[in-house]
């Protein structure tokens, strides 16, 4: 029995990757901007990355430049480091965690079950923003991919799926979606249960999903939404594994940047409705 996501009083924002951490700062901005009023703390987790000590003093430059009072980098790469309670306490002072990118099943193995994942849903629950990029991003949903060829996944078997952190259920989401050609790993899973949403984030694009489950599209990048609730037919439950998958109708949408999604009615929303919607929303 898989454990429900927490009841969520903050944003999430998963980006595509490749964001602008040097220049204009676009998606960092809005991810910082969504922080508590009173928390301008941030704690960068760098556990996806082999990389650690390259990465995290970039995000440390931008998040000081959008004003963070104070950046705390965490280099938590074991599960005795996840289970440490100075870094759980650290990222209980926080009002943005946010995820590097790396190898999304590196970030469940160390942090599943962990006493700073606890403290990061914690923290969800209590307002802050959860963010994360490229394998930060993928990793957030119930369930996640965690490998899979992009040239030709539309077989059956060919993308490997997992329990995701549960920040989020009802989707799964994949990252450099445009840029490495990734479509038919999202159509397979849509294949293998349409219930699950797919978010496809392109590179320098991101979604923001807000507390009551509705998606914005920020970044100067696409966002793709591959919705199967409607699939009229698939043949994946009767192939030899490896074997071709036929689906019809899969719907499929382009999001750009002040287009949204309503999660849970499975609606696309132009600007203007997404306006209004979150207007709504602030008025309640």
């Amino acid at each position: 029995m898989t454990s429900r996501p927490p009841a969520v009083c903050g944003h999430i924002v998963a980006i595509g990757g490749a964001e602008d951490r040097s220049s204009e700062l676009a998606i960092l901005k809005r991810v910082f901007e969504l922080a508590p009023e009173d928390n301008h703390e941030v704690a960068v987790i760098a556990t996806a990355s082999s990389i650690p000590e390259q990465v995290l003093p970039s995000y440390e430059a931008a998040f000081e430049r959008l004003g963070a009072t104070q950046v705390h980098a965490l280099d938590i790469q074991d599960r005795q480091q996840a289970a440490d309670a100075d870094n759980a306490q650290l990222i209980k002072r926080s009002g943005v965690i946010f995820f590097t990118g790396g190898d999304q099943l590196r970030l469940t193995t160390v942090l599943g079950g962990s006493a700073t994942l606890r403290a990061i849903r914690e923290r969800l629950r209590a307002g802050a923003v959860v963010a994360g990029t490229s394998a930060g991003a993928a990793a957030m949903p119930s369930t996640m991919i965690y490998n899979g060829s992009a040239s030709d996944a539309l077989r059956k078997g060919a993308v490997n799926m997992t329990f995701g952190l549960g920040f989020v259920r009802g989707m799964v989401i994949d990252s450099h979606f445009l840029e490495r050609g990734r479509f038919t790993r999202l159509m397979e899973v849509g294949a293998s249960n349409p219930e699950q949403l797919g978010v496809g984030l392109g590179e320098d694009a991101a979604v923001i999903i807000y507390p009551n489950r509705i998606l914005e599209t920020i970044g100067p990048g696409h966002v793709i939404i591959i919705d199967s609730r409607d699939l009229a037919s698939s043949n994946i439950a009767e192939l030899e594994m490896g074997e071709p998958v036929a689906i019809e109708n899969m719907i499929l949408h382009a999001m750009v940047s002040g287009h949204g999604y309503d999660l849970d009615a499975r609606r696309y929303l132009v600007a203007e409705e997404l306006k209004a919607v979150l207007a709504g929303r602030h008025q309640e």
